[in-house]
């Protein structure tokens, strides 16, 4: 099957238009399923079997990987398998009608509003690193961007005349969102007087930048918001995601629109946006509470 993949992975890069990132994940979750089915003894994806890709999975979860991951490898195994069925390499897809099981399915990690505030105070406003970092949460947690949407931005995508940044989700997909005042004036400050103390060369247009003048990593962003949160005494399992879900969350909880919230997050589909209704107990006993006439 790797010649397969190989030619899938390139498929969903080059016709598809998905990132990188996505075909690196596709790459790492295929490459897992296949030694899995070799060392059946099962080379060809014709071969494999519905009860292959199931114990495949139960494997995985035997071995303690999260729901997430779970669902994401099926999702990963049943997309290949409709390529190869729709280029004629595969006749039967035993993956057509499988779904995650629900138990799979978990809610997003979030943080409540005062977790988000002792966050967002961590970073030092004494050093260029800490104005650097302050600036990174506000706009991960005000504008609810992924990781790779933070550390790809550019000088040119930011428009603080107007409130809001340009940025390049899933898909290449373009948008447009809008930032709060806080965020605004942080990332005045950061872009006229602290990001000329990383010495950037004069080419680099990254915004954010490492101690020597490159773009910042994603790993290295993660590394940071773990460190964060350590320090605000965050005991909750947190990734610059969480600040994503966290941002969704809330602006469901004051009352936004579930369809203002998906295009704020880049989401192609209202279904994947809906998970927050069911975050969001709160607000939920409070509407039943005051409408219910048993409340």
């Amino acid at each position: 099957m790797d010649p397969a993949v190989e030619q899938f992975l390139d498929y969903i890069l080059l016709e598809r238009g998905l990132s990188p990132l996505t075909r690196e994940a596709y790459a790492n979750d295929l490459k897992t399923f296949t030694r899995f089915c070799a060392e059946r003894g099962k080379c060809e994806a014709a071969k494999v079997k519905r009860k292959d890709v199931m114990d495949f999975l139960m494997a995985g979860k035997a071995a303690g990987c999260q729901s997430s991951t779970l669902s994401r490898r099926l999702v990963a195994v049943k997309v290949f398998f409709r390529y190869l069925q729709n280029e004629g390499l595969l006749v039967e897809n035993v993956t057509e009608t499988m779904e995650s099981p629900k138990l799979w399915n978990i809610l997003p990690d979030c943080l409540n509003e005062n977790e988000v505030e002792r966050l967002l105070d961590q970073p030092s406003k004494r050093t260029s690193q800490g104005l650097r970092d302050g600036a990174i949460l506000e706009i991960l947690y005000g504008c609810g961007l992924r990781a790779s949407e933070v550390t790809n931005l550019k000088l040119r995508d930011l428009h603080l005349e107007s409130g809001t940044l340009r940025c390049m989700g899933k898909g290449r997909k373009e948008r447009v969102v809008p930032m709060g005042q806080q965020a605004v004036e942080r990332l005045e400050h950061y872009r006229d007087a602290v990001r000329p103390c990383f010495k950037p060369a004069a080419e680099e247009a990254a915004l954010f930048l490492n101690r020597f003048g490159h773009n910042l990593s994603r790993q290295a962003l993660w590394a940071m918001i773990k460190k964060y949160a350590l320090t605000a005494g965050i005991t909750k399992s947190i990734s610059p995601h969480t600040l994503r879900h966290s941002f969704a969350t809330h602006l469901l909880s004051h009352g936004a629109p579930l369809r203002v919230i998906q295009e704020m997050l880049g989401h192609a589909d209202i279904a994947t946006t809906q998970v927050y209704t069911h975050v969001d107990t709160d607000r939920i006993k409070a509407i039943h509470k005051q409408f219910h006439p048993r409340a």
